[in-house]
């Protein structure tokens, strides 16, 4: 008891020991401190110079321990709180990486979309010379080796195809109406998508949710039962699940992370906070397998707090589950945990809080419609260790709360991966090592003809293996039985089809053996090496491939990337094209994986973003934003200034910038990083200043029009209604420029720009000292309210 550590600590202290407390984090280290003021004994934190003979330090023990003869006493974690902490730990720093296959970067021979002309081929970035003016274009190629070149000011229509790995899209012929067909196509099934989604949020509005009270003293000393400090994704997600259960609206928020980020304890602390407040909560899992290992990770987390947890799943005798359900909803359980088995309970007769949804993708359509009736009724929280389409496109749009755990906690090791050639020796030795050391092997082989052929070979190899087999066609009571004899350490090599790419975690399989591993796609490849690494130990994943098979270049470039994103988390960056896309089908329907293939997954997001804006607000998509074109300028950047894929971000940051001061930012950016602007890099930008003017709601100006031998610049209202605007205007520029008249036409005001000398600051000193009366004026006005 709390009461006889006292005593201990007091004892040794009083006997002149040098006492050390081990904490793990903050909260712990306060916890001490509070425990040492009671005893009123002084301690300091743990320093060399220090003469006190308490100490607290974050040094790492195993455990307790008292050394007599030097009378040293040290006490950690789990004598003071009992709780452990694994005895390996990793400082997993996070990298985000390089994101594959990024949406914005173009290399040539990628394919594009061009929102006017459909599905293309990037071919390069040239400097062409038309009607004497230089400038930059991108160059695409269309079906019949038609090419284009579109100016790089339009490079805001164009977006890089983004469809599933080994899905290469059909080029669409210029003027041809196959793309506006297949535009008006998509997007009629598009706006009954989006208005689906509006209607889940409108039910979950209509209905009244329960709001949770704030975190009470049970819910900090749950949390601090935690033998690890959160990292700050944790913590940001913990922080959005509470507000939304504090919230009086229905919760529907999903948590993605990598394998092994921690979602579970985030899910068990919004368990306990609706637990707290007198709620029941159902954890609903695809698997009797993981609604197992989540019963015994409840149990072990709830153990010091009275919470009654059951579970219902194929294992449970049909009398047991009637006895479990009846207690259930007689208030008597607090926690339910089940497969499928949980659908049959009518959540009418119980008071359910919160309802968990592990990787609600692997559940069947008719599960998948009684989730969705739930969300209008209980707050949920669906974890996912890869977001599919449905889920992460309506965290996009605003439809759906998305929560992410992007960093690896601090005892994660990232998995060491190898490209080798298949070796019956190596693999023995592969094998042999692993079990030497105590650990288990997953071998994959995908080919279900011959993998008990494969499993006997591998039994020869090593005969001390205690090997299991699972693949598709079989019974899935005896997959789960297989697969429930090798978590408990029964089997010790387990030889399985991609049939494991989603399953459970077994802390003591670390190394996995891929046959053929060229032949998977990428994503495939990053969850089937997530199944190892779970636990305290290196993981180590090897890809092996038939040395006498000439690999196609794609292969060589899966297998280099899979090796070469190591870090935990990169998962979610290939998600965010492959994994997404696979999975269109299990909640849009089969279809939707077609429609993405047809315009790819960028233009599919834009399009559903813009039907539910125009169904959820009445907003129509962007206006087209108005291009200024003057003749005779020449606004490009250099080919000596930068590189064709420097000159590809910097003309699309230049586009994107939709406020003055980002683009100002940014050109000053550009400036750090090359120097000097040349001249016609500095007109680009002053090109992008004028058409945000020209395109703000603020009606600076009217129209500019441009002719051959002089520009028409005619001031909008914000201007004109400003009393001794014009004299304004005719003092700020003063006789600075010569080639400057002012006209008035029609009771209209022109400014005209003759094009001669440095006709263009000119012409870019009139539109800023526009905006800059405007604002000034605007500016008075507020200060004499």
């Amino acid at each position: 008891s709390r009461d006889d550590f006292n005593l201990v600590v007091q004892k040794y202290y009083d006997d002149n020991y040098l006492i050390y407390f081990s904490v793990n984090n903050n909260t712990q280290l306060e916890q001490v401190k509070n425990l040492l003021k009671e005893l009123q004994l002084d301690f300091d934190l743990d320093d060399k110079s220090s003469d006190k003979r308490i100490l607290i330090t974050y040094d790492y023990f195993p455990h307790g321990f008292v050394i007599n003869s030097c009378k040293t006493a040290v006490f950690t974690s789990k004598e003071l709180f009992n709780i452990t902490r694994n005895e390996m730990r990793f400082n997993a720093r996070f990298k985000a990486g390089t994101v594959i296959r990024s949406h914005e970067q173009l290399t040539p021979g990628d394919y594009v979309v061009h929102e006017y002309h459909g599905i293309g081929q990037f071919m390069e970035i040239e400097s062409l010379k038309v009607f004497g003016v230089v400038g930059d274009y991108i160059k695409i190629k269309y079906f019949g080796n038609e090419e284009l070149s579109i100016p790089m000011e339009q490079i805001h229509l164009i977006r890089k195809y983004s469809g599933r790995e080994g899905v290469a899209p059909r080029l669409h012929k210029i003027g041809s109406p196959v793309w506006q067909r297949t535009k008006v196509e998509i997007s009629k099934k598009i706006e009954d998508i989006a208005e689906e989604l509006i209607a889940i949020q409108a039910a979950r509005y209509q209905r009244p949710g329960f709001a949770f009270p704030p975190d009470d003293e049970f819910q900090k000393e749950f949390e601090l039962g935690f033998p690890y400090e959160l990292t700050y994704d944790q913590e940001i997600a913990l922080r959005e699940i509470k507000n939304d259960m504090e919230s009086p609206l229905i919760m529907d928020r999903l948590l993605s992370g990598d394998v092994g980020f921690g979602k579970t304890e985030i899910a068990l602390r919004a368990a306990f906070k609706a637990i707290s407040a007198g709620k029941q909560v159902m954890f609903l899992c695809p698997t009797t397998l993981l609604a197992r290992q989540h019963y015994e990770v409840s149990l072990e987390r709830f153990a010091n707090f009275g919470v009654k947890i059951a579970m219902i799943s194929r294992l449970v005798t049909q009398k047991e589950k009637d006895e479990i359900v009846k207690d259930f909803q007689a208030g008597n359980i607090h926690l339910l945990i089940g497969t499928h088995a949980l659908f049959n309970i009518d959540v009418e007769s119980v008071d359910l809080g919160l309802l968990i949804v592990d990787e609600e993708q692997r559940f069947g359509v008719e599960q998948k419609e009684i989730i969705k009736k739930m969300k209008t009724r209980v707050d949920v929280l669906t974890l996912s260790a890869t977001p599919i389409p449905r889920t992460l496109q309506m965290s996009l749009v605003g439809i759906r709360g998305l929560s992410q755990i992007n960093t690896a906690p601090q005892e994660r090791m990232p998995i060491q991966t190898y490209v080798i050639k298949r070796d019956d020796y190596v693999i023995k030795e592969l094998v042999e090592r692993e079990l030497g050391r105590g650990g288990q092997v997953f071998y994959l082989y995908n080919r279900i003809a011959t993998i008990y052929h494969v499993a006997n070979k591998l039994s020869r190899l090593v005969p001390q293996a205690k090997i299991g087999v699972v693949h598709g066609k079989m019974d899935r009571a005896d997959i789960e039985d297989v697969m429930t004899s090798f978590y408990n350490n029964e089997i010790n090599v387990l030889v399985a089809t991609s049939i494991i790419e989603n399953g459970i975690d077994v802390p003591n399989a670390n190394v996995i053996i891929v046959e053929n591993a060229d032949t998977f796609g990428l994503s495939q490849l990053y969850q089937i090496k997530g199944r190892v690494g779970r636990g305290n130990r290196i993981a180590y994943a090897y890809l092996l491939y038939q040395g006498n098979k000439i690999m196609n270049d794609d292969a060589k470039k899966r297998l280099q990337a899979i090796q070469e994103f190591t870090d935990l988390g990169s998962g979610y960056k290939i998600a965010q094209r492959d994994l997404m896309i696979r999975g269109a089908g299990d909640i849009l329907g089969a279809e939707q994986s077609g429609f993405i293939d047809s315009i790819g997954i960028d233009m599919y997001l834009k399009m559903l973003e813009d039907a539910i804006n125009e169904k959820k607000y009445k907003l129509t998509s962007d206006p087209i934003e108005k291009t200024i074109n003057i003749s005779g300028l020449e606004a490009y950047i250099p080919d000596d200034f930068a590189s064709k894929s420097e000159k590809f971000d910097i003309y699309l940051e230049i586009k994107k910038s939709k406020k003055m001061k980002e683009l100002k930012d940014f050109e000053e950016k550009v400036i750090d990083m090359y120097g000097k602007l040349p001249r016609s890099l500095e007109i680009l930008f002053l090109k992008r200043q004028v058409e945000l003017v020209v395109n703000s709601r603020a009606n600076f100006i009217e129209d500019i029009k441009d002719e051959d031998v002089f520009i028409d610049i005619i001031p909008g209202r914000a201007f004109l209604d400003i009393p001794g605007s014009v004299v304004m205007l005719n003092n700020e520029i003063g006789t600075t420029y010569q080639n400057i008249r002012f006209i008035t036409q029609d009771d209209k005001i022109k400014l005209r720009i003759i094009k001669r000398g440095d006709w263009f600051h000119a012409y870019a000193s009139i539109v800023k000292a526009i905006v800059m009366i405007v604002r000034e004026t605007m500016k008075n006005k507020d200060e004499t309210r």
